[in-house]
């Protein structure tokens, strides 16, 4: 399989170099992706500002900053008034600027999504199923991808600049915990659904596993402040995560660094067991099954579960557990400032779950560790969707707060 970044073949548009080369070094240079990673993580600066940050000098930012405003990236803000001198003019990124669409694929369902410039969601499709199949996901895409498109004025429909995906790596491993046919399951091993996506789109397709593209969208549309270093978890139909240096994802050189969800957790009697087995909402779901409850609303309902009974008191409370050994161990291996915890579930319930970690890990043997402070996610449920957009835009307009390889 591809590693998720790679040129597309397409010619470049006489007027605009929205869509250049694209790999990590060709699409503009450095000093560009510099100013724009400040303007987003600022909201807004003037060029002085920008000078003063980077070091470069004022007539380099003011080139740069019109050549950006020329091509449709950044908006003047009103001047600002009272100090000594030639009022200031803040600039903040257009809205209108670029648009990038995330791909989902779940193991309950998948999603679309269409943000703005500013990370701002534009539409977004959804659609359940019992488990994946590539020839469906690629039809959702198909039908998906057009219907939004078809939504976007001309102008606009011109500045899509890529598509993202945010896969489970290794689909096919988990053929008996989804539920699916092996056969079907099978087919993800043999099919490349970067190149077959590819082949619908004009415009370049990325792919990152889920988990560490949610901790992308985390890093990059959160309110991650000044942390420099995390580790995030995202709680979906399986446990996942990713690792945050230096203000960067940490994907490692097979894309498969940060896969908390194998990490050894105890389990009943003293094993260990991974901490997918535990804190998983699909170990809730076999939970509520073995009592005759139709779970299903924990995929469909992602924003209220209603009243679930004892199992959710029950798995918050070992999910809990698994995660405080899990971010105890992390954190032997790496200081990490935070430990971010995010999932397909209602926000009070993810309060819960984050206020349950912080309590189990003070009851950790942690002697010799500096352990880090746990938070809740500030993205959400649609972590992995937006994470898949985040992809073409870090690869393509910032100073890479995101890996982007990985192999499926």
């Amino acid at each position: 399989m591809d590693d998720g970044v790679q040129k597309h073949g397409s010619g470049e548009p006489a007027a605009s170099r929205l869509h250049r080369g694209t790999n990590q070094s060709g699409m503009r240079d450095h000093n560009e992706r510099l100013v724009l990673s400040l303007v987003r993580q600022h909201g807004g600066l003037a060029k002085s500002d920008i000078a003063r940050m980077t070091g470069l000098s004022a007539q380099t930012v003011s080139v740069i900053m019109r050549e950006l405003e020329d091509e449709g990236l950044l908006l003047r803000r009103e001047p600002l008034r009272g100090r000594i001198g030639q009022p200031s003019i803040p600039m903040a990124l257009n809205p209108e600027g670029a648009f990038f669409i995330g791909l989902k694929i779940g193991r309950r369902s998948a999603e679309l999504v269409l943000i703005d410039f500013l990370g701002k969601v534009r539409a977004m499709l959804h659609h359940s199923y019992r488990y994946p199949a590539p020839s469906e996901t690629v039809d959702f895409v198909a039908a998906g991808v057009a219907k939004l498109r078809s939504e976007l004025t001309p102008a606009q429909d011109r500045r899509v600049s890529g598509l993202g995906i945010a896969v489970p790596f290794e689909l096919w491993s988990w053929a008996d915990a989804a539920g699916a046919p092996r056969s079907i399951m099978e087919e993800w091993r043999h099919r490349d659904i970067r190149a077959d996506i590819q082949a619908l789109c004009d415009f370049p397709v990325y792919l990152q596993n889920d988990a560490t593209a949610a901790c992308g969208a985390e890093l990059v549309f959160g309110n991650a402040l000044d942390v420099r270093d995390f580790v995030y978890f995202y709680i979906g139909a399986f446990a996942g995560g990713g690792i945050v240096l230096n203000g960067r994802i940490y994907s490692g050189p097979t894309g498969n660094a940060g896969a908390l969800g194998s990490m050894p957790v105890p389990g009943p009697g003293g094993k260990p067991i991974q901490l997918i087995d535990v804190a998983s909402i699909a170990t809730l779901e076999k939970a509520l099954a073995l009592r005759g409850v139709d779970a299903q609303h924990l995929w469909t309902s992602p924003e209220e579960w209603g009243d679930i009974g004892p199992e959710l008191d029950t798995w918050l409370a070992d999910a809990a557990g698994a995660l405080a050994y899990a971010i105890a161990s992390a954190s032997a291996v790496i200081d990490f400032e935070e430990a971010v915890i995010d999932g397909w579930m209602p926000v009070a319930i993810r309060a819960r779950l984050v206020k349950a970690v912080s309590s189990a890990l003070d009851k950790v043997d942690a002697e010799g560790l500096k352990l880090p402070t746990v938070r809740e996610g500030t993205v959400g449920i649609h972590a992995r969707a937006l994470g898949g957009a985040s992809l073409p835009l870090s690869d393509r307009f910032l100073v890479g707060p995101t890996s982007t390889s990985g192999t499926i």
